[in-house]
């Protein structure tokens, strides 16, 4: 009996099963790579020349983080703060503290602490923080709970999609800004966050951007 299809037709679909076949575990590899740590830096977690606990500072001691990061509410980036932040209680604080030599070192000579950065947006990433604290939007919805970190850690991606899934829909994130940098902070009374949200959404006219042009100027 005659061949229903040339035989040719045998090696096209070799050929097609080959092509599928790398196809399929490049997308995977593509997926994995676009989504790994490396990438996201989600759980990115450098080590610091000065061992700094915000768990110490801002959870137990109750420090506000607007007294290191004073910038925030009022430009587009959050300040480091010098040395002199640190020296105002370390002055008369744990002194002889080993762990402080390098704070100490550096108010003696001027020269910054080399504090490695943790947060990071891509150069063409356009990023404003004093719209989103002035928003209403709280550090920890970006940040996560760092008042109970011992060592700063990146626990959100930080990527497009993250910020777009906020921008769409940003009154789950919103609060009084009072409460922006109290990270533990709960609606009264069981209240829906994203009721709250999208109150102060229509007390302020608040439309975050969607467009490229918003984050990429």
């Amino acid at each position: 009996m005659a061949a229903f299809f040339p035989k040719i037709v045998d090696k096209y679909v070799q050929i097609g099963g080959i092509l599928s076949t790398v196809g399929a575990v490049i997308g995977i590899a593509v997926f994995a790579y676009a989504t790994s740590p490396s990438v996201l830096k989600t759980g990115y977690q450098p080590v610091q020349p000065v061992p700094y606990s915000h768990k110490l500072h801002a959870g137990n001691m109750g420090m506000d983080c607007y007294y290191c990061h004073y910038t925030v509410y009022k430009a587009a980036y959050a300040a480091i703060p010098p040395t002199q932040v640190c020296m105002n209680c370390h002055a008369k604080v744990k002194t002889d503290s080993p762990l402080l030599e390098k704070v100490r070192e550096s108010y003696a000579t001027g020269q910054p602490v080399q504090w490695v950065r943790v947060h990071k947006l891509a150069d063409y990433v356009y990023f404003n923080h004093s719209a989103h604290i002035n928003s209403g939007v709280s550090c920890v919805s970006c940040h996560g709970r760092v008042d109970q970190m011992l060592e700063v850690r990146q626990v959100k991606p930080l990527n497009m999609f993250f910020c777009l899934e906020c921008h769409r829909n940003p009154a789950p994130n919103l609060r009084p800004v009072q409460y922006v940098t109290k990270l533990d902070w709960t609606p009264p009374n069981g209240e829906d966050p994203a009721v709250i949200g999208r109150r102060i959404i229509a007390e302020k006219h608040i439309s975050p951007p969607v467009n490229c042009s918003g984050c990429h100027r």
